[in-house]
């Protein structure tokens, strides 16, 4: 944790700013190994170039202190709200006749300690320090990247017991619950990175389906998008699946995507922008005259949140760096008819893009899917 806090004040340094300011978080676990969750009692954490960090909780919390690893001031406050100001004050007695330029996380100070930050720091401008907080997680080191192994594995386990169990007639509702309950019975994390998407027929072209009490039915394409964590770290996958047959109609779709996908594995390498990786989907599909049902980017960063830097969209100048992490994950979407999305989590590494999933990526029935994987887990 040392070093990680040396390395963001190199970058604090590096982007003239005098501090930066986080909430409870994933940003906030990175730097400081704690786990917090928000509530309504302020929780914050303070870097300033120069000095120790300053970390102001309240005192019912002080028990986690035990396992900070760096040297920190730390200032508890107690039950009444009245005082917290004062302690806050006190906290930051240093900074409040200095004029500061102070990043924040947009999508995560909330305004409750914003505005006891304000009024302590009358004289500070707090600014957007996205692109700090960006440069200090997006390249994974070993430890890391074997976290995010394993959630992809106990991810992968979970949809394979959970394939065993669906038969037509079973709601999205019913099946989704069967993924959760997979998903900790093989090790998962209690928090996860979003609630498991389960779609069907229809349903599929929604990218961002909830699961319903839509019942299955035979010739449906059946889509999981769904993850684990593991020890704060997630994966996150999508795989389609044909129930009991299938669907001629859908069958173009699927292989384009399935096509669109290993394209982009196989030719994105560290020193591409990852507008180039988005292109080499995205062309795939358009080649295949679905371009205007590709909806959205071709992938997101992922380690300790679901989406995080860097993200896989149409134009970004962004240069692939080994130990990014992303996922790869173009799709079509029809209104009406529905949707296939193919999704996988890569690393860049030296010499391209290792996939940190292993399901097979073809869209057949479910009965074949198990079958094909059961061969080839005998033949490993």
């Amino acid at each position: 944790m040392t070093n990680r806090i040396e390395k963001l004040n190199s970058l604090i340094q590096k982007s003239e700013l005098d501090a930066v300011v986080v909430n409870p978080g994933a940003s906030f676990r990175y730097l400081t190994g704690l786990q917090f969750h928000l509530m309504e009692r302020p929780v914050v954490l303070i870097v300033a170039l120069g000095g120790q960090p300053v970390l102001i909780l309240p005192k019912l919390e002080a028990a986690k202190l035990e396992e900070l690893t760096f040297k920190c001031q730390v200032r508890l406050y107690g039950d009444d709200p009245a005082t917290w100001q004062e302690e806050f004050d006190h906290a930051l007695a240093d900074f409040q006749n200095v004029e500061l330029r102070i990043g924040v996380e947009p999508t995560g100070l909330r305004y409750l300690e914003l505005e006891f930050l304000r009024k302590s720091l009358p004289l500070a401008e707090f600014v957007d320090g996205s692109q700090v907080f960006a440069q200090l997680r997006m390249r994974k080191d070993a430890n890391e990247l074997t976290k995010m192994r394993k959630a992809a594995e106990i991810a992968e386990n979970a949809l394979l017991s959970t394939l065993r169990t669906i038969r037509v007639g079973q709601t999205e509702k019913e099946i989704a619950a069967e993924l959760l309950m997979q998903l900790y019975r093989h090790g998962s994390d209690q928090e996860l990175p979003f609630a498991p998407i389960v779609a069907s027929g229809p349903n599929t072209a929604n990218p961002h389906a909830s699961p319903s009490q839509r019942r299955v039915d035979a010739g449906d394409v059946l889509l999981f998008d769904w993850g684990a964590g593991y020890e704060g770290y997630f994966s996150d996958i999508t795989r389609c699946f044909f129930v009991e047959m299938i669907d001629q109609r859908m069958v173009e779709i699927a292989e384009t995507v399935q096509h669109a996908n290993h394209y982009a594995v196989a030719a994105g390498k560290a020193g591409m922008t990852a507008g180039q990786v988005d292109a080499v989907a995205r062309d795939e599909i358009e080649k295949n005259g679905f371009g205007e049902y590709f909806t959205h980017r071709t992938g997101h960063g992922l380690g300790m949140e679901a989406h995080e830097a860097p993200y896989i969209f149409s134009g970004s100048d962004l240069t692939l760096e080994e130990g990014m992490v992303f996922t790869i994950e173009p799709g079509i979407y029809l209104p009406g008819l529905g949707g296939v999305r193919i999704e996988d989590d890569v690393v860049v590494e030296r010499d391209g893009l290792t996939s940190l999933t292993t399901l097979p990526r073809e869209v057949m029935t479910i009965e074949k899917y198990l079958q094909l994987f059961e061969f080839f887990e005998k033949l490993v």
